[in-house]
This record gives structure tokens, C-alpha cells and sequence, in this order.
């Protein structure tokens, strides 16, 4: 009989798949989640698209409540942990209970960066994560006629673009030169920004806010840095996240910009693992530690995690994946192109069907697609088995990129026979 106790914190993506994958893969112990957050888990990715229309929490939700009592996964929601005590293997919970664990697995995400100016407190705005979160912005859209969004990463153009959809007016504030600039190329920087302009947003970069501005305790609008005023009857923020890495931190764990672990997602403890939004990493072959925020990212990680625990060890090498919808744009995205010297653009962006190919020192590190899934699929396969592509072949329309991936598979596999 398997007497060992797993509990993974954090009911997000990433909690989430690591309970699920432990019992899938058979492993026969206790198996625990616990989370500050009252729901059940559940996804995130809908709150800033269809959610924002649809509003169906049942349809949020990764599974049935019965679930959990059907796989022996014990649930703990609403709960949240205050400390780990890595002498004893127990974490202390805010009730002042305690639970022991053979082994810890930390997933506790991360949270809304703040806005840091006068006024962020005041009702009327903002920030969406969480589903209370986006009922609450659900409900404040219902009366709303004019719309500011601080922040031109992907919540917040996701936000604007919803809210054009119910012919708000909106303004989208950004401090950068360019939208979503540190996860994506110039190119598609810039054919975002044109997408939003089309469709009405009022788009202003190089811009900040100075303060939140009220009128009878309830936000009235914003101040920019060059003192304008905007009017605003709802102002939603999205200027990022904080990693959620305090309780690895007060346990004595290292931590920059997330809970560092090794190649395999585990910490210095031996005993503790840290996965998802909140875990720093070495990426594939690099020493450079990076911090993910996708859906990919925490359920690869939480199943090669998952996969140690019960007697496969490996390292943790899957290449990183994104997406957005935008308008009639989705945005799929593969690899880091914030690495990228040079980019190759294929397609046609009038026609709103194109990718841009980004490249270091000639080696292919990234791509970014626009309604091009075909691309997207042999840009994963490229990197994921370091297949070389050169900007003259990717800038090649006459170029067969999946002939390319399937005759270069074919020639590995003759080579490993």
C-alpha cells in the first residue's frame, strides 16, 4: 500500500494537471490540492475572451465537482496556506490547521501586478484574473459607455477587444513604444496596433497614467502623464503579474522573479516542486531562467513533474507556446521571440493571414502566426526537434514548411536506425 502524501498548492492550470496527471499515471497515495480561491479549479484563458460575452461559469470549470471524489483527489478550496516547515514536511494553514506531505508541489501562480499611482483603490477599477474578477467586470460592462485600459499586453487589448464588440468606447493606455511589446516582434506589434485602431480603439503608447480620477468615490476617468484627462465609466488595469513566491521565500527557498528550480522543477528541497506562473526555470539548453505564464507551459510542467513522481525522471525540455484572439485575429506563438535578432515575415497581412519568423544569429527561435495554424504547427515541430530553417526558406512562399518537417523527421529517423 502507498502511504506517501502529495499536496500540490494552488488551484489553478497547473495544480490542476499534477493532481489529475498523478492519478492517471497511477500513482496510489494521498493526493491533495489546496487553494485560497473558493471555486473548484477552473480555467483562466476564457475570463479575457468569450467569458467577457458568455459569462458561463459551468463552462469555466475543469471538471465536475464529482471529479475529485471519483479520483480520491482531496480538495481543499477556500483555504489558504501560510507556511511550509520544511523540517517537519507539514504546511500551516490560515485555520491554524496542519497537513503533512511526503511531497510539496507548488503552484501557486502569480497575481496582478498593482498600478502604482493615486487613486488605483478607487471603485470602478479593475483588474482581471481571477473569475470573481471578471464577474465583477462582466457586471460593470452591462452600464458601460466609455472604457480606459491601462496596459497594452494581451489582457488588456483582449479586454478592449470585447468591449468593441459591445460598441463601448475604449481607450487603451501604454507606456511602451508598441503593444505586447516584450513577448512579441515589431511586425506583429504594429499589425496588432492597426487591428485596434480599425475597430475604434483609441490607442496611445509612450503614455502613462498620472492618477485615477473620481467622482463620488467611483472612478470618472484617468490623468495621463502629459496631463490629459480621459473619461472613463470603467477603467480596467493590465500592467502584468507578481509571482506568487512569498511562501517559498519565508520556507527559506531561493527566488527571483519566481521559486527557482532545476531542470527537473525542483527545488533545492528535494521534497518541494514548483511549477507553472510562479516557477523560474532553465530553458532547454540555456542556464538563463525564465518564467512562462501560458496554459502550455503549467501543464507540461505539472505532467513532467507528475511523470517523476511516479518513476519516470526527466527533465523538463518542451518548447513554449502561446495564443490570443484579438477581433477576427487569433494569435498563435511558439518560442521566445523576445530572443530575436531578425525577423521573416510569410503571408500577407492585408489579407490578415501571415507569420512572422524570428531568428538569432541565423537560428530559428521563434514564431508568431495570424490565422496561419499550418505555420504554426511546423514552426512547434521545427523547434521541438531543432530542425535548421533559414530566413531565405521561411520567407520563401514557395517553401513546403510541413514537407520540410516530415522529410527531415524522416531522414532522423534513418539516421538514429
Amino acid at each position: 500500500m502507498n502511504t506517501e502524501r502529495v499536496i500540490v498548492i494552488g488551484g489553478g492550470q497547473a495544480g490542476f494537471e499534477a493532481v489529475t496527471r498523478l492519478r492517471a499515471n497511477g500513482f496510489a497515495g494521498r493526493v491533495t490540492l489546496v487553494s485560497d480561491e473558493c471555486e473548484a479549479p477552473y480555467q483562466r484563458p476564457p475570463l479575457s475572451k468569450a467569458y467577457l460575452h458568455e459569462h458561463d461559469n459551468d463552462a469555466l470549470a475543469l471538471r465536475p465537482s464529482s471529479f475529485y471524489a471519483t479520483n480520491d483527489i482531496g480538495l481543499e478550496c477556500g483555504r489558504a496556506v501560510t507556511a511550509i516547515d520544511r523540517r517537519r514536511q507539514l504546511i500551516e494553514l490560515s485555520d491554524g490547521a496542519t497537513m503533512a506531505y511526503d511531497h510539496l508541489i507548488l503552484a501557486t501562480g502569480a497575481r496582478n501586478r498593482p498600478l502604482p499611482t493615486p487613486g488605483a483603490s478607487t471603485a470602478g477599477v479593475h483588474y482581471l484574473r481571477t473569475a470573481a474578477e471578471a464577474s465583477e467586470l462582466v457586471g460593470a460592462l452591462r452600464s458601460c459607455t466609455s472604457l480606459v485600459v491601462i496596459g497594452a499586453g494581451f489582457i488588456g487589448l483582449e479586454v478592449a477587444a470585447a468591449a468593441r464588440k459591445k460598441h463601448i468606447g475604449v481607450t487603451v493606455i501604454e507606456a511602451l513604444d508598441r503593444p505586447m511589446a516584450r513577448a512579441l516582434s515589431k511586425p506583429m506589434s504594429e499589425y496588432f496596433a492597426n487591428e485596434h485602431l480599425r475597430h475604434g480603439v483609441d490607442l496611445r503608447l509612450n503614455t502613462s497614467v498620472s492618477d485615477i480620477l473620481a467622482i463620488d468615490g467611483r472612478a470618472s476617468g484617468v490623468r495621463t502623464s502629459d496631463g490629459e484627462i480621459v473619461p472613463a465609466d470603467v477603467v480596467v488595469v493590465g500592467i502584468g503579474v507578481l509571482p506568487n513566491s512569498e511562501l517559498a521565500d519565508r520556507a527559506g527557498l531561493p527566488t527571483h522573479n519566481g521559486i527557482i528550480v532545476d531542470r527537473h522543477l525542483r527545488t533545492p528541497d528535494p521534497h518541494i516542486w514548483a511549477i507553472g506562473d510562479c516557477a523560474a526555470f532553465p530553458l532547454q539548453d540555456s542556464d538563463e531562467l525564465v518564467r512562462l505564464e501560458s496554459v502550455q507551459n503549467a501543464v507540461d510542467q505539472a505532467r513532467c513533474v507528475a511523470a517523476q513522481l511516479t518513476g519516470v525522471r526527466k527533465p523538463y525540455c518542451e518548447v513554449p507556446w502561446f495564443w490570443s484572439e484579438q477581433y477576427e485575429s487569433k494569435l498563435q506563438m511558439v518560442g521566445l521571440m523576445a530572443a530575436s535578432d531578425t525577423h521573416v515575415v510569410r503571408g500577407s497581412l492585408a489579407e490578415r493571414s501571415f507569420s512572422v519568423f524570428g531568428f538569432r544569429s541565423g537560428q530559428l527561435v521563434g514564431a508568431e502566426s495570424v490565422n496561419m495554424a499550418r505555420d504554426h504547427m511546423a514552426a512547434r515541430k521545427m523547434l521541438g526537434c531543432a530542425m535548421p530553417l533559414t530566413p531565405e526558406q521561411a520567407a520563401d512562399p514557395t517553401y513546403d514548411l510541413k514537407a520540410a518537417v516530415k522529410e527531415f523527421s524522416q531522414r532522423e529517423a534513418l539516421a538514429r536506425n
